[in-house]
């Protein structure tokens, strides 16, 4: 709870660097996550460089660019109501994620050294996968808590990242992809090539 609190301070003093440290620290511990739970890499063969990678890119670009939507979509909606979170969340998953997810899946294929042709065929076939996915996570906790328990957005808190990210950081070119869970066809991992 301490951390929690120190977090919040630091949050509410520098609310901009704070976020954007946030956001690469997550998709840092995402990536780490993936390559060592889900790959199961092991420490002798993790891609620090891929890691650093997704750091680097929650700083750059997820952090300010999330945080700026989310200052702004405060403003066009001001209000912590029921009413206001879910008109929130219709915007930013009916305007903001395909926009965003437009963006980032062919950030992170030039990031990877995908051609232009490569990266522009990697995100026809992963951005229906990707964006039925962001729909399924982000908005399933709505339905699920009856808007009890979905936090309002704040715009302070990189905590609220778009849920696809975690999705991108999954398997590369080559890997075959697994057949879908539990008959959800968004369950497909999409990501990042692996560069080997």
């Amino acid at each position: 709870m301490a951390l929690w609190r120190a977090y919040q301070r630091a949050l509410a003093a520098h609310p901009w660097k704070v976020q954007v440290l946030t956001a690469g620290s997550l998709m840092g511990l995402g990536d780490i996550i993936s390559q060592q739970l889900v790959e199961r890499r092991g420490l002798q063969k993790h891609q620090r460089g891929r890691t650093l990678t997704m750091v680097l890119l929650g700083c750059g670009f997820v952090g300010p660019v999330v945080g700026g939507w989310y200052k702004v979509l405060d403003r066009f909606i001001p209000g912590t109501t029921k009413v206001d979170a879910l008109k929130k969340m219709l915007l930013d998953q009916g305007g903001f994620a395909p926009c965003f997810l437009g963006c980032f899946l062919p950030l992170v294929g030039t990031l990877n050294g995908l051609s232009a042709q490569d990266n522009w065929a990697k995100l026809q076939r992963d951005y229906p996968d990707a964006l039925i996915t962001n729909y399924y996570v982000g908005c399933c906790p709505m339905r699920c808590c009856y808007l009890e328990l979905l936090p309002v957005l704040e715009g302070t808190s990189a905590l609220s990242l778009p849920h696809s990210i975690i999705s991108t950081l999954q398997i590369g070119p080559g890997t075959v992809r697994q057949p879908p869970q539990s008959g959800h066809s968004s369950f497909h991992r999409i990501g990042l090539p692996v560069r080997t």
